[in-house]
């Protein structure tokens, strides 16, 4: 009992530094009033997105950055994402929508909708977005003099989450919750080493030089979670790659139910863990079951500051997310239960490899 203990306070103790170091580093996109006029290439991959995509199009086509490209890849959707979009493009001169190709084998189809899409590009700047997302004024300023400034070769931002229901907000929070509780999210572009890597595929801003000298989607074709392959591939070939906070100005809705949001997890996690099923369990049982094992020892001082560490955590990381603290804290233990539970569906879909996304088996 004594030697749980120990291990699960001093993991806590670990965590909630890293949740300060995060707080007061403020990982944020600063907003910047500056305006760039380098082209950008807007790419969107879209597979059976009919009830999200116009929603992303027309706020693109408000936001007050000028030169700009957008192309929207229709990755044999079932619906009619293809005749929405190409309906959208007639009547805005700076859009396109473009069929995908028949999946090859060996690829994800992400990936090879991204390294099509990069293929048609023209911008000084490749910018990949989720269709799922809304964008607002002074991203692409902002994110372009990031680029600039640290001279990066790729610029990857954690979207603020929106989330309407409630089973919603049972599970999307752990996103940002296990992100900004583990890794100190400034080392990203302050340690050259790839085994620090972050990156979210929701926005990824690439030179487009280094891009296409790189080929980044086909290196990482077959890779579940190529966002963070990709930093990894950026920081091996010696270049700069910085990932951030959003800081409001780019929003996503990832999922519009709790099944649906364990399912989308559970695709992934694992794969977050680089498949190695004993550390993802051992990360589980210190998470989910080291407070459990405080509660049962029954004393008040260990509880109360097991408490206090996790009820500070949630709240910075809350604060800075963007995420109502309040309803973090109160929804709490169901969402450690839901971590649990996309714990569990993500072991079980790889070691019967019956993981499926959007009508495909990964």
């Amino acid at each position: 009992m004594i030697t749980a203990l120990l291990v699960t306070f001093i993991f806590l103790i670990l965590r909630f530094t890293v949740t300060l170091f995060n707080f007061l580093s403020n990982p944020k996109l600063p907003r910047i009033g500056k305006h760039y006029e380098d082209k950008v290439s807007i790419l969107i991959p879209a597979r059976n997105e009919a009830d999200n995509i116009l929603t992303l199009l027309q706020s693109i086509a408000q936001q007050n950055y000028q030169n700009y490209e957008v192309i929207v890849l229709d990755d044999n959707s079932a619906d009619n994402t293809f005749a929405l979009c190409e309906e959208f493009a007639r009547s805005h001169k700076n859009f396109k929508a473009i069929k995908g190709e028949v999946l090859p084998a060996g690829w994800l189809g992400k990936n090879f909708a991204c390294y099509q899409l990069a293929q048609q590009a023209t911008g000084s700047y490749f910018l990949f977005l989720d269709a799922d997302e809304k964008i607002g004024d002074g991203l692409i300023n902002s994110a372009i003099h990031r680029m600039n400034l640290r001279g990066l070769s790729l610029l990857s931002l954690f979207t603020n989450q929106t989330m309407v229901t409630t089973g919603e907000n049972m599970v999307v929070p752990l996103m940002h919750y296990i992100l900004l509780n583990l890794l100190p999210l400034r080392l990203v572009y302050l340690v050259k080493s790839a085994a620090v890597a972050a990156a979210s595929g929701q926005f990824m801003l690439f030179n487009a030089e280094d891009y296409n000298n790189y080929q980044w989607h086909q290196q990482a074709k077959n890779k579940v979670v190529e966002d963070v392959e990709i930093m990894k591939l950026v920081k091996t070939s010696k270049l700069n790659g910085e990932a951030l906070l959003a800081n409001g100005m780019i929003s996503c809705r990832m999922y519009k139910s709790y099944n649906q949001a364990v399912n989308g997890f559970g695709k992934n996690f694992l794969a977050a863990f680089n498949y190695n099923v004993f550390g993802f369990l051992i990360y589980l049982l210190l998470i989910i079951g080291g407070p459990v094992v405080v509660v049962m020892t029954m004393n008040p001082n260990f509880i109360a500051m097991m408490a206090g560490l996790i009820m500070l955590s949630r709240i910075m990381i809350s604060l800075t997310a963007g995420q109502n603290a309040w309803l973090n804290l109160l929804l709490h233990p169901i969402q450690m239960l839901s971590l649990l539970l996309i714990g569990i569906t993500s072991i079980q879909k790889y070691l019967t490899k019956t993981t499926v996304w959007k009508g495909r088996k990964i």
